[in-house]
């Protein structure tokens, strides 16, 4: 099996799992309980806590678990909103994943004022069009730190700027940056920053929002008083380990991690791009998380390729694992300029921990021929 849809989700690192199931056999007490079990499970659950914190750049107090990274980015939104009530608007791109969009877009039709940034088409977003959004009544400002299709990295760090000086907050989902590239919270400048698990090999269902001390925000989630009384309900515990586990891994080796996928994916584009003719390649050229490939095929259905692909026990994506049941075109790819059935000929290929040389010399052997077969099929001309 060929594996290169790591950004929709990662393998789950088996030291990870052999560090969950070695906890759900011994600990079952509930963090809030007073009793040694329940202390013991609450101990835990801060080492995880500690661990995450310090590879963000913060302070434990300032990282709050969630169930997703979705359910972080809504509750960025949201709280902040709730905890603002003289500020309604926020500001976020038109190349967000579905978490902020779709939240966006509820808020709208509560009456919150929402403005899109638009992107280049390299995927940087406009900073004068943003500079122009904010006002003294924006509350949030919403900019993911790199797109999960293309790959491109905004300024976040421009974006704080303009952002802090109208006195608006600044979120950033960072769920396909964190153990990719350096994510620091303080150094970012943020208010806000999405995590999960799942994308850096730990487990499904467990994710966290950094909360920048003195951030004002309101509760997502009402009932008991678990995370500091912002996120109600009984903590995950086991997703929790796995996700600390996760993390300590990566403070460990990230970098290492990084370099050696860099090289894969920098000779699986080389290699695309010699072999196959009329290929277009999407994102920035340089300010972009590398592991990330996204090829246009014109003249052909992304879908066709995907499934051909499959059959040789080769996994790539379409887009967004959000939306690929969804027959229309990418928004993402419709927003850096590209028409319609240019858009929809388009594969993301994402790199891991766990992709190997051998994985790029069978993508390399296999995909070419897929796409001249396609080709020679086609009702359609390749574009020049």
């Amino acid at each position: 099996m060929v594996y290169l849809d790591n950004n929709a989700t990662t393998q789950l690192d088996p030291r990870v799992a052999e560090k969950m199931a070695a906890f759900l056999k011994e600990n079952f007490g509930n963090p809030s309980s007073l009793y040694p079990i329940g202390r013991k499970a609450k101990e835990i659950v801060t080492e995880s806590r500690e661990a995450i914190a310090g590879f963000l750049g913060a302070h434990r107090s300032e990282i709050t678990f969630t169930g997703s990274g979705t359910e972080a980015d809504n509750f960025a939104l949201s709280g902040v909103l709730d905890a603002n009530p003289d500020k309604n608007e926020i500001i976020t791109s038109v190349i967000e994943h579905p978490a902020v969009l779709e939240t966006a877009r509820y808020l709208e039709k509560k009456g919150v004022k929402v403005s899109y940034v638009p992107v280049d088409g390299t995927g940087l977003i406009d900073l004068d069009f943003l500079r122009d959004a904010v006002t003294p009544r924006t509350a949030l400002v919403s900019i993911m730190h790199a797109n999960n299709e293309i790959g491109t990295i905004q300024p976040i760090k421009d974006v704080v700027r303009i952002a802090h000086d109208k006195g608006a907050l600044v979120h950033t989902d960072a769920v396909q940056t964190f153990g990719k590239i350096e994510v620091n919270a303080d150094k970012l400048g943020v208010d806000l920053l999405t995590v999960s698990a799942h994308k850096v090999y730990g487990p499904k269902g467990i994710g966290a929002l950094y909360i920048r001390r003195s951030t004002n925000i309101r509760p997502f989630l009402h009932g008991g008083h678990q995370e500091r009384g912002l996120r109600a309900g009984t903590e995950n515990t086991s997703g929790i380990v796995g996700f600390g586990e996760a993390v300590r891994i990566l403070a460990d080796r990230w970098k290492k991690d990084k370099d050696r996928i860099e090289k894969l994916a920098g000779r699986l584009k080389t290699g695309i791009e010699e072999k196959i003719p009329k290929v277009r390649f999407n994102g920035h050229p340089e300010k972009r998380v590398i592991s990330t490939l996204n090829f246009a095929f014109p003249g052909l259905e992304a879908e066709a390729i995907l499934l051909a692909l499959a059959t040789k026990e080769i996994y790539v994506s379409t887009g967004s694992a959000c939306s690929e049941d969804s027959d229309e075109a990418s928004y993402v790819l419709l927003a850096i300029g590209l028409r319609p059935e240019i858009a929809r000929s388009c594969i993301r290929m994402s790199l891991g921990r766990f992709s190997r040389d051998e994985d790029v010399d069978v993508v390399l052997h296999e995909l070419p021929g897929i796409v001249e077969k396609l080709r020679k099929i086609s009702a359609f001309d390749p574009l020049p």
